[in-house]
Formats: structure tokens, sequence, C-alpha cells
């Protein structure tokens, strides 16, 4: 009979693992020096936030002084759109990704440590 905490270390043990090789692939992936490729994987290093832009122009319109109020109609559902797009819309990069990759290897390890 296989004892169940074993098998859960060794199923923790794949995870890490997959975790490590995972945070080599996106730092590898960071420091790629060629330029086409730098230049294609832009979005990935430097993430736009659309959200915060459409919600700084909503406030913008919002907040001109216009006497027939259009821009006051137009500028609430900019705002509102713009908080629906950082919700849905966040703007992680490649270093975020494996930033916390690199916090779960470390929580599994500690984990780990204390199961053995």
């Amino acid at each position: 009979m296989n004892d169940p905490l074993k098998a859960r270390l060794a199923k923790l043990q794949k995870f890490s693992e997959s975790a490590k090789r995972r945070a080599n692939l996106y730092s590898d992936i960071a420091q790629m020096d060629d330029s086409k490729t730098a230049r294609s994987l832009g979005a990935l290093q430097k993430a736009s936030a659309p959200g915060k832009k459409l919600q700084k122009i909503g406030f913008l319109m919002l907040w001109i002084p216009e006497p027939t109020g259009v821009t006051c109609a137009i500028g609430g559902p900019m705002i509102v759109a713009g908080r629906y797009l950082d919700k849905k819309y966040n703007g992680s990069t490649i270093h975020d990704i494996g930033h916390h990759t690199k916090s779960t290897i470390s929580t599994i390890s500690d984990f780990r440590k204390t199961v053995s």
C-alpha cells in the first residue's frame, strides 16, 4: 500500500519541478537580445493599461465645463468601461509572472521541508 503522505509529497515534487522549469523559461524569454524578438515581445515586457487611460479620459471629459452636457454623458460610461477593463485586462508582464512563479517555488520548497 502506498502511503498517502508520500504520494502527496511526490505530487508536490512534480509541481515544484514544473514551476522551476516555467520560471527558467520566463527568465530566458525576458533576457533575449534579438531586436526583432524584443520588439515582438515588447507587449509582454511593458504591458499597456487601457483601462487606466480610458478612466483618465473619462474623468477629463466629466470635468470639462460644457453647456450641452454631452461630455458628461460620455465621461461617465468611459470611467465605468475603464474600471471594467482594469479588472479584466491587468498589466502583468513576464517579470510579474516570473516573480509569482518563484514565490510559488519557495512556498512549495518550504512545505516540502516541513513535511520531510
